[in-house]
């Protein structure tokens, strides 16, 4: 009898259930902080496995006693990143079984909006999630699940507008939120020009995979934070050029690899 015909097809659901799990996991941590993490930890488990073997007592005394800690270190450092898997765990985007959005015309309207803030020296956050949720910040706003226009968005901001203050983030071709408060960074040697809004939208953009337009009411800029970087002063053109880069053609190139 071989290996194959001693598997039950509960054997078989248990290998599917973990493959899924492990699967989930691994996109819920690609790109954040916890992948070095993670690789650091493999690492440790490996180095201690080759002391066991080659009888190294001390080398091996001494890893045990660190890997036995490493995952209470670990909840305490990333309490913040495991509350987010947690909470997103269930998305079906995590899965790719999520419906297709018009990525495109979206982009279009957000490049629209943000021109027309500019013009008229409105500031506003417009946030753009990718594959990392971002249902803590929208359960923190006002919910609104509605179209992505470029007049929607420009009456959101209007100074004296009810929902004004804030980020607004758009998920898929929805703005599922607006009047949502985002995290600030705690880099220090940001240039002083930077006010409240770009350091909320370098600080999102450090944890999450999303990408934040900043338009400066003083300055009449628009700037564009993604992965703890920040592009300024940006034409629409460049705006344009800059969001299709990261939401569509990066994306593409992603699923492209996944298949092979």
């Amino acid at each position: 009898m071989t290996f194959a015909d001693s598997l039950l097809p509960s054997d078989l659901l248990d290998i599917l259930a973990v493959w899924l799990v492990v699967y989930g996991l691994l996109r819920l941590i690609r790109r954040t902080r916890a992948l070095p993490v993670l690789g650091g930890i493999i690492v440790l488990l490996g180095i201690s496995f080759l002391a066991q073997t080659f009888g190294l007592l001390t080398l091996s005394t001494l890893l045990e006693n660190l890997i036995f800690y490493l995952p209470f270190a670990a909840v305490v450092l990333f309490q913040d990143q495991i509350r987010r898997v947690l909470a997103n765990f269930g998305s079906t985007s995590l899965w790719g079984l999520g419906p297709r959005h018009n990525v495109e015309s979206t982009l279009n309207e957000v490049v629209l909006a943000s021109t027309a803030l500019a013009s008229k020296s409105i500031g506003a956050l417009i946030v753009v999630e990718r594959d990392e949720g971002l249902r803590e910040y929208i359960e923190g706003g006002v919910g609104l699940d509605a179209a992505v226009t470029c007049d929607l968005l420009v009456n959101i901001f209007t100074p004296g507008a009810p929902l004004h203050d804030g980020a607004v983030i758009i998920r898929g071709d929805k703005i599922a939120a607006a009047s949502c408060f985002l995290p600030l960074t705690h880099q220090a040697d940001l240039p002083f020009e930077l006010g409240t809004r770009h350091r909320a939208a370098i600080g999102l953009s450090e944890e999450t995979d999303a990408v934040i337009v900043v338009i400066s009411e003083e300055r009449a800029q628009v700037s564009v934070a993604y992965r703890g970087d920040i592009q300024r002063d940006l034409a629409s053109r460049d705006l344009r050029n800059y969001l299709y880069k990261h939401l569509i053609r990066d994306r593409d190139q992603e699923k492209g690899k996944e298949r092979r």
